[in-house]
């Protein structure tokens, strides 16, 4: 197995207005979350969060503590939010065992333990989307299927954005230190998410975009209200987004994608949103 790990330094905004599409893809895009028999993950200066993938085939993958935390655990001072998006698998926390089917989630809550992940089928490989946030006291673990979430309807097929927000590792259904996370699937028909445009400075957010034919793509928007910029992204890969920047999207095909916040608190409904006619 192989842990490959790089670091994502601040932005500040008015530097940003200046990047080329490079810059750009290089600052906030991730571009390889899954790859056989690895654990990737980027570390961010944005609340500190990581993002990442594991992607077990031939052997069970163990969750290091990468360099820049310091630490003996990976857990050590964090807590982790995952979701299966492939074939079933399973994760080992030291003797406890959860297994995750398509579309699952798991909290796990600080403490120094070992993380494993495993796949049942290695010709149908589970593939662990993972998100952490430094954490301040152990919460107990929980395993978070669809049916425990709460499920926000929003939009419409008239406007392209008829979705289910799954609100499934936040305050409502368990406690967490900051780490909140979600997964909204957009009905058939529908492209866009996250209209209207919305910021919040007190937190950060990650997007994950899976569910998307391979001959399709997405065209995620980020910047402020008055100066957006936009990325070009596939299925399986993940964009970093600074707490002052809007985070939304449209794609060629509808999609569904995993949302991740850290930051100073867990109200989800702390927004500060734009018009639609309002973006330039």
């Amino acid at each position: 197995m192989k842990t490959n790990y790089e670091l994502r330094y601040a932005s500040n905004p008015q530097d940003a207005k200046s990047y080329d599409t490079t810059r750009l893809r290089k600052d906030f895009l991730i571009e390889k979350v899954f790859a056989a028999d690895e654990v990737n993950m980027v570390y961010s200066m944005y609340d500190r969060m990581i993002v990442g993938g594991a992607m077990p085939v031939k052997e069970a993958l163990p969750l290091e503590a990468i360099d820049p935390l310091k630490a003996p655990f990976f857990l050590t001072r964090r807590e982790l939010g995952i979701f299966n998006v492939g074939g079933a698998g399973i994760v080992r926390v030291d003797d406890q065992v959860y297994e995750l089917d398509f579309k699952e989630a798991l909290y796990l809550g600080k403490g120094d333990r070992q993380v494993v992940f495993e796949s049942k089928d290695a010709a149908h490989p589970a593939l662990f989307y993972f998100n952490s946030a430094t954490a301040h006291t152990a919460y107990p673990d929980k395993k978070i299927t669809k049916a425990d979430a709460v499920v926000a309807h929003m939009g419409s097929l008239e406007m392209s954005n008829e979705r289910n927000i799954n609100k499934m590792v936040v305050n409502q259904v368990l406690p967490t230190c900051q780490l909140q996370m979600g997964m909204t699937e957009l009905a058939p028909g529908s492209v866009w998410n996250t209209m209207p445009a919305h910021v919040h400075s007190r937190r950060m957010e990650a997007y994950f975009y899976f569910d998307l034919p391979e001959d399709q793509a997405i065209c995620h928007f980020m910047g402020e209200v008055d100066e957006t910029r936009h990325i070009w992204m596939k299925g399986n890969q993940a964009v970093l987004s600074p707490e002052w920047s809007i985070h939304s999207a449209a794609a060629t095909h509808n999609y569904t994608f995993i949302w991740g916040m850290a930051g100073e608190n867990l109200d989800y409904g702390d927004q500060d949103f734009s018009l639609i006619t309002d973006l330039k």
